[in-house]
């Protein structure tokens, strides 16, 4: 590990519970590019706070006050560093740590770090691709008691730094289920017009598969959105996903019609678009199917003629417009007997290993 001396005042700042599974993982991932790592304990039971002290981390303890401001915050006015490179247990630096090195002591931005999420599908694990602010320069603090949002009118910038994270995965959703819930709601009740506490109601019931109280919060989200929010694309692919899943399929087309001008370059827009066009298909009579079948088709092909789209947006998830829609076509050519189309396809679009 390079001197302190070398390196430009930056901490690395994490708020942590019961997570020994990861903690290491994510601190050995950054140290290197780091002046030094304050870990926030709210409570954990196993041992967390030795594994994190034994890497080399400030370990501090808080009383957990259903409150994830007051925790970032507290950590961060810890760490009282020039920097503040601000990540969960669950995630760990995987590039552009370099980059960190050449950062001056001046505050003139925010950072943008890109997150990939692993998530499963129904029926592949994915990676979902997030664009969100995880590095704060002094004195900038959180707000919001959960999915806390830096609050400063800096600018956001972009940097090169990519973060992976693997929250999404069933176990870990499984032990944190219901966590966020009961705080989210709690916070809507304070701010009742708030679009961003609705836009994250969606998302947690999406995520327990409560497909028809994630259509109410997003469209509640939707109403009161302005236009070219960061999260806007996010909001209106999971709408339209969700739509679909809870059988919502003429709210779906009139939905994806009213949208079909603002995303004409998204993959992730015409993915869920062919999905919700073929489980219209599979609704319809024999007779009407195949002009929705044709639908369903015609937006995946969209999806390849669009390619992936760098940089992404913040919701996009990697192969949508690559593997994923060509996996989605291949099997649909395969059961309408066009198996020499389908074959091609993979050999074109093959999925990663």
């Amino acid at each position: 590990m390079p001197s302190s001396r070398t390196l430009p005042d930056i901490a690395l700042v994490i708020i942590a519970k019961d997570e020994q599974r990861c903690i290491a993982r994510c601190i050995d991932s950054a140290t290197s590019f780091v002046s030094r790592v304050v870990v926030l304990d709210t409570g954990s039971t196993d041992r967390t706070a030795e594994i994190a002290s034994g890497r080399g981390a400030q370990v501090h303890h808080f009383q957990w006050c259903d409150d994830f401001s007051a925790a970032r915050n507290r950590a961060l006015e810890l760490a009282d560093a020039d920097w503040n490179l601000v990540l969960d247990a669950d995630e760990w630096l995987s590039a552009g740590g370099e980059w960190l090195r050449v950062l001056g002591p001046l505050a003139h931005m925010l950072g943008t770090v890109e997150i990939q999420s692993t998530f499963e599908s129904e029926r592949f694990t994915q990676v979902g691709q997030s664009s969100i602010t995880r590095l704060l320069p002094r004195g900038v603090r959180y707000q919001g008691v959960v999915h806390e949002q830096p609050c400063s009118d800096l600018p956001r910038v972009a940097t090169p730094l990519v973060v992976l994270h693997d929250g999404y995965l069933p176990d870990q959703m499984q032990r944190k289920q219901g966590r966020n819930r009961q705080l989210l709601l709690r916070e809507l009740g304070t701010s009742p017009e708030s679009s961003y506490v609705r836009y994250q109601l969606g998302v947690d019931a999406e995520l327990g598969r409560n497909y028809s109280d994630a259509c109410d919060y997003f469209a509640g989200a939707l109403a009161g959105l302005c236009q070219g929010t960061a999260y806007e694309h996010d909001l209106c692919i999971r709408y339209l996903y969700c739509l679909d899943k809870a059988g919502r399929y003429e709210e779906g087309m009139e939905f994806a019609q009213a949208q079909m001008e603002m995303w004409p370059d998204s993959p992730d827009f015409f993915f869920a678009l062919g999905g919700l066009m073929l489980d219209v298909a599979i609704d319809r009579s024999p007779g009407e199917a195949d002009h929705w079948l044709a639908m369903a088709e015609a937006a995946w092909q969209r999806c390849l003629e669009i390619g992936e789209v760098v940089p992404s947006r913040h919701g996009s998830v990697a192969g949508r417009g690559s593997y994923l829609a060509a996996h989605n076509l291949a099997v649909m050519y395969e059961q309408l007997g066009r198996t020499e189309k389908a074959q091609a396809l993979r050999r074109s679009y093959p999925m990663p290993a």
